[in-house]
C-alpha cells in the first residue's frame, strides 16, 4: 500500500504511511527532540556575500521538463512504484529553462552536521520553523534543483541508483496504533501526547542516519541528504487538480521500494500530515533580499502571515 499516487511529476514518499489525520498530536522529533527555535546553521559552513552561514548559493537554470530514459528497472507493487536502478545520460531538457538564485539549507532541518534530521512535524510548523530563522520552506523546484545540479541529474550523485549512497532500500517496520478514533483513524504510537510513548517508539522505528555523515550524498550544488534518509516537505507551485494543497513531500525516506530520485513528488498529503520520517529543509532569497515565508500558493491566495 503506498503513501501517494503518481500524479503530474510522480510520486515518491514512503511504503504505507499512515492516514493524515491519524494522531493525538504534534510528536517531537526523532533522534532530536528539540525545541521549536531556530537552531542555526550548519556548524561547517560559512558566510558568503551571497547566503548566510550554513546555506549553500544554488544559480542557474531550472528545467520544467527532463527527458529521462531508464536502462533498467523493477516494480515495487506494495508501494506501486516503478524503481529505476540505471538512467542513459545525459538528462535532457525538453522544456523551458527557468533562472533561479536562492539559497538553501546544507542538511535538512535542522541543518546541522552530525545531528539527526529533526522529523515529525506537519507543513504548518515546519513554516514556522524556518520562518524563525528568516527563511521559507523550499518550494518544490527550488529543491528538485538543488538537488539536481546543474546536469539535472536524476540521483544528486548521479544516474545509477545507489540505496548505500544515500541511506535506501531500509525494511519497513510497522507502526504501532494505540487506537482508533470514531472514524477508525488510527491513534499512532510515535504521535501520542505522552512524550515517552511518542520516544519509545520513535526509537524503535528510527533508521536514519546523521546530517552530513554520508560522504557521497550530496548534490553538484553542495547540498548533502537529498535523496534518501528522510523525506522533506516542500512548498507546492504544481495547481490543483494535480496538486490541491499547499505543500508535497520530496526526496522520499529510507524504506524500500521508494524512488529517493530528485525529480517525483507526492502531492496527496495535505498540509496537516506529518510522519516518523518526515521533516523539511529551509531556503532563503540570495544577496540579502527579504524573504517572505508563505508558499507560492499562499501568496497568490493572499494569505497573511501568522507565526
Amino acid at each position: 500500500m503506498g503513501a501517494g499516487t503518481d500524479a503530474g511529476a510522480g510520486a515518491d514518499a514512503g511504503a504505507r504511511a499512515g492516514a493524515d489525520a491519524g494522531a493525538d498530536a504534534g510528536l517531537g522529533a526523532g533522534a532530536d527532540a528539540g525545541a521549536d527555535a531556530g537552531l542555526g546553521a550548519g556548524a561547517d559552513a560559512g558566510a558568503t556575500p551571497a547566503c548566510p552561514g550554513g546555506m549553500v548559493l544554488v544559480d542557474g537554470d531550472y528545467c520544467t521538463r527532463l527527458e529521462l530514459t531508464c536502462k533498467d528497472s523493477w516494480y515495487a507493487k506494495w508501494n506501486d512504484k516503478t524503481i529505476c536502478n540505471e538512467f542513459d545520460k545525459p538528462s535532457k531538457c525538453v522544456g523551458n529553462r527557468t533562472r533561479k538564485r536562492f539559497c538553501i539549507d546544507t542538511y535538512e532541518y535542522p541543518n546541522q552536521k552530525g545531528q539527526a534530521p529533526r522529523v515529525g512535524f506537519d507543513f504548518v510548523h515546519a513554516q514556522r520553523l524556518c520562518a524563525a530563522e528568516g527563511k521559507r520552506v523550499c518550494t518544490e523546484t527550488d529543491w528538485t534543483m538543488a538537488c539536481e545540479g546543474p546536469e539535472y541529474k536524476p540521483y544528486p550523485y548521479g544516474y545509477v541508483r545507489n540505496p548505500r549512497t544515500c541511506n535506501g532500500d531500509r525494511p519497513y517496520i510497522e507502526p504501532a496504533v494505540r487506537g482508533h478514533d470514531a472514524k477508525g483513524r488510527p491513534f499512532l504510537a510515535f504521535a501520542s501526547r505522552d512524550p515517552d510513548i511518542a520516544a519509545a517508539e520513535m526509537q524503535r522505528l528510527w533508521q536514519g542516519v546523521e546530517s552530513g555523515s554520508q560522504a557521497e550524498c550530496v548534490s553538484d550544488y553542495g547540498v548533502w541528504d537529498m535523496a534518501g534518509n528522510a523525506d522533506e516537505l516542500a512548498s507546492s507551485e504544481t495547481e490543483g487538480p494535480v496538486s490541491p494543497y499547499d505543500n508535497v513531500t520530496t526526496g522520499g525516506p529510507w524504506l524500500y521500494g521508494v524512488r529517493n530520485q530528485c525529480r517525483p513528488k507526492i502531492y496527496t498529503h495535505n498540509e496537516g500530515f506529518k510522519y516518523y520520517y518526515l521533516s523539511t529543509r529551509c531556503c532563503a532569497e540570495a544577496d540579502g533580499a527579504p524573504t517572505d515565508p508563505r508558499s507560492p500558493k499562499q501568496i497568490k491566495r493572499g494569505v497573511k502571515w501568522r507565526p
